[in-house]
């Protein structure tokens, strides 16, 4: 028998879970690029300005933005020095394109987009051309990409660069090469320099690796990228571990249950044969990006609470890629069309109204533009403002006109001039003593967080208390605004939270 007439029988017994790329037509790699670039770009554009509504994280990007860069610098100094190099790079930007709040949000749907377009051709370079381009499609419609993708954060930029980094990964392992190699720990330490969570990537790297058993030299080449990275990134660990503070608010898993659903997805698609026979194969890469960030972090949060599933966003990466390949060898079984088409219709059904939630002012913990409304709705020009604590006056520093006639009673030194987010507010007994030559206070407190215990708050809390009754209360996104007039009665006062008769204000 000839080698021609055995061909047949070998390919018919070594057959690959999933056929090679060349075996059936599919598209392109220019579609596999550019339809999710396109989709991504689009949800990213639907109600980007979210009724004009700006949340506290994005509000501190827009005024450290707008800074010069030596104030960035001193800033970063003292606080959110992990942020320093995103603030930068805004800075740069607004000055190019304007600081208003497209400008804000733009970057990160350009961003996303990007790594849409790399989670595709991942999938392409693994599991062939269909897989790569479900994959590229998946990948922009879960919620949590779509929800990142119009916020003026690092978040995005971060996934973005951690998917091309993991790309310049995968094409390195066969080929080898020293600059690809250079490419791979360049990209990833830029990525670790806009956020320091995303060297948790790095370790997923390592593992896929390992579990591929790929040859020593690559081993040892990927070992001296990743000793490139980390070198590069210590210092500004070392330096941000002293700025710990910044995730005090952090009492637990935040958002944790959105991650260990995607885990479970993620990890029954992985029981499917995927992929195709290269050296590194899509589960391998795809299962421990997935999976081993958000684990890391959680086990960190035993000692300190650190989990926020905003800061492994890319672990979105391996689910997308796990989903995009699991339809793909779905369709190859030749299943009923009828019921994938089915699925595919009940799916994007359940999708719909996450997606209009994402794109309200009420899906954020937050709604800064509103609460500088709200003080300057129920304010007087002249009226006392006060913030409980001090480090929530960034909630109103969206527009400064909403503050404009309102005299901030325990601020020193504004947060411009004295290169912080928050300012330097008075000593204790000074703040008092502002208070009662005021007849009207409004005070913002953010709802749920807990005014520190130190004499600053204290002495607000207690003046207000002793001299003070509430005229009334508005509950906004984030916030409650209450209004407290002087109470120059010497009868004993109404308790917190009650009105003065006939008060037009009212507790609302």
């Amino acid at each position: 028998m000839s080698v021609d007439d055995r061909a047949p029988a070998v390919a018919r017994t070594v057959s690959p879970p999933v056929p090679a790329r060349r075996s059936s037509p599919g598209p392109t790699g220019a579609v596999v690029v550019i339809a999710p670039l396109s989709l991504t770009i689009a949800l990213g554009l639907w109600g980007i300005r979210r009724d004009n509504s700006m949340w506290g994280d994005e509000a501190v990007t827009y005024q450290l933005a707008h800074r010069e860069l030596s104030q960035i610098w001193l800033t970063a100094q003292q606080v959110d020095l992990v942020h320093a190099l995103h603030y930068t790079l805004m800075h740069e930007i607004f000055g190019l394109f304007g600081g208003g709040l497209l400008t804000l949000r733009l970057p990160s749907v350009l961003a996303m987009s990007v790594a849409a377009s790399g989670v595709g051709l991942l999938a392409l370079r693994l599991a062939g051309p269909r897989a790569g381009l479900l994959a590229g499609l998946v990948f922009p419609l879960l919620p949590q990409v779509q929800k990142y993708a119009q916020e003026g954060r690092s978040y995005a930029m971060v996934c973005a660069l951690v998917t091309w980094a993991t790309y310049a990964l995968v094409v390195s392992v066969p080929r080898r090469a020293r600059w690809r190699w250079a490419v791979y720990g360049s990209t990833m330490l830029l990525a670790c320099l806009l956020h320091e969570f995303a060297v948790l990537a790095l370790v997923a790297h390592g593992v896929t690796l390992v579990v591929s058993r790929v040859p020593r030299p690559v081993l040892r080449a990927w070992s001296v990228a990743a000793a490139g990275v980390v070198a590069g990134l210590l210092p500004l660990a070392i330096r941000s571990a002293g700025q710990s503070g910044q995730v005090s608010w952090i009492g637990g898993p935040v958002r944790l249950h959105y991650f260990l659903i995607v885990v479970v997805v993620g990890v029954a698609c992985a029981r499917a044969p995927l992929g195709m026979r290269v050296p590194v194969r899509l589960s391998a890469l795809a299962v421990p990006i997935l999976v081993l960030p958000g684990v890391l972090l959680l086990i960190a949060s035993l000692v300190k609470p650190l989990f926020v599933d905003r800061y492994v966003l890319y672990s979105n990466i391996g689910v997308a890629l796990l989903l995009g390949a699991w339809m793909d060898y779905f369709h190859r079984l030749r299943q009923s069309s009828r019921n994938a088409w089915i699925a595919a219709v009940a799916v994007l059904a359940a999708l719909v109204p996450p997606s209009l939630s994402l794109r309200t002012p009420q899906s954020r913990s937050n709604d800064v533009t509103a609460i500088g409304a709200t003080v300057r709705r129920e304010s007087r020009p002249g009226d006392g403002l006060l913030y409980l604590s001090g480090q929530h006056r960034i909630l109103t520093a969206a527009n400064p006109e909403d503050t404009r006639f309102l005299t901030d009673l325990a601020l020193a030194q504004d947060p411009v001039s004295s290169n912080t987010l928050a300012g330097i507010e008075l000593p204790a007994q000074d703040i008092a003593a502002h208070m009662l030559e005021f007849d009207r206070i409004v005070a913002v407190r953010a709802a749920g967080a807990h005014a520190p215990t130190n004499p600053r708050e204290e002495a607000k809390t207690s003046t207000l208390r002793r001299h003070f009754r509430e005229y009334g209360t508005t509950h906004v996104n984030g916030a409650r605004v209450t209004v407290y007039v002087r109470d120059h009665d010497p009868s004993p006062k109404a308790g917190p939270g009650t009105s003065s008769p006939g008060a037009s204000g009212g507790v609302r």
